[in-house]
């Protein structure tokens, strides 16, 4: 089976000219390293979480280092994994002081009878785990003092149909032996309740993986993500026969006409067919295979390059 990794940064409502080429790079870089893992005979799993570790590790993306912040100026994070060869699940969420949710979440999956760790508990689990913990300063970037100051400031003229921050990272991965999983890992949206929880964590709705199907990860306004259970609503798709296109096409926009909801997806079917597709504004995106990294971040935006 040729192995397959694609990525994606969150689905934005605009990406400034002054972070594209940075923005571009990190899902390229991203992918490379978690592509670098199948071709090494690494699994599905160890490559997805690879990939979104080193996106969580890159402040321009809303997830790790570069989450954005709560209505209290704090970083609460969300993160989930999942094995498609046995469904197999790990899940945290409202988590801080930690540099890898991703991490967590797997050790979830692998050292717990668990799917889904919260808070408090979460932060036993990793301390037990050995996961350093790391002074929340850390994470706050000076870029997400400013957004969460300026939406604060608009928060009043800001209309709920149309949410602006959809950012979430993810990862989904085919392997040289057939198996499938995905990733998914946010900070959430800017000036959010404490304690909010939103898509990313939950299984079905930040992604799905399984075997016989495929794998999605998924980004966007997480309560519209949540109430169409938008990961499993794409493999549905697929299930019944769809194309990749065909799939992530009647899922995103089964949301957006019920719900108003943008966002996007990346799927890869069991057979090696990907898909990267969205309806916010933009969703910086990289996917490699055969040799070939192919990456975007608006429609109609898609280069193709030679995997060094």
């Amino acid at each position: 089976m040729e192995p397959v990794l694609v990525v994606h940064g969150g689905g934005a409502s605009c990406i400034s000219c002054e972070r594209r080429q940075r923005v571009r790079q990190g899902v390229i870089r991203a992918a490379s390293l978690g592509h670098g893992v199948l071709r090494a005979g690494g699994s599905a799993v160890d490559a997805v979480e690879a990939a979104v570790a080193a996106l969580e590790d890159d402040a321009e993306f809303n997830a790790g280092h570069g989450s954005v912040l709560t209505e209290n100026g704090d970083v609460e994070m969300d993160a989930s994994i999942m094995d498609g060869r046995d469904l197999g699940a790990g899940a945290v969420s409202a988590v801080r002081c930690i540099a890898n949710p991703i991490k967590l979440a797997r050790l979830v999956m692998d050292k717990t009878p668990h799917c889904f760790l919260t808070g408090q508990g979460a932060a036993k689990f990793a301390a037990d785990m050995g996961i350093s913990e790391i002074p929340g300063e850390q994470l706050v970037t000076e870029r997400n003092r400013k957004r969460l100051e300026k939406e604060r400031q608009e928060k009043d003229a800001s209309s709920p149909d149309c949410p602006k921050n959809l950012g979430t990272v993810g990862a989904v991965a085919l392997d040289c032996k057939g198996n499938v999983a995905y990733a998914t890992s946010t900070g959430g949206i800017v000036n959010k309740m404490t304690g909010r929880v939103g898509d990313s964590p939950c299984i079905g709705s930040g992604g799905y993986a399984d075997n016989s199907i495929g794998a999605v990860s998924t980004t966007g306004h997480g309560e519209s993500i949540l109430k169409v259970n938008l990961a499993r609503l794409a493999l549905f798709h697929l299930e019944q026969g769809k194309t990749v296109d065909e799939a992530a096409d009647l899922a995103l926009g089964y949301m957006k006409s019920r719900l108003k909801g943008l966002g996007g997806l990346i799927l890869v079917s069991r057979t090696g067919e990907w898909v990267a597709k969205w309806t916010s504004t933009s969703m910086p995106w990289a996917a490699v295979k055969g040799g070939k990294v192919h990456a975007g971040i608006d429609l109609n935006d898609t280069t193709v390059t030679d995997l060094c």
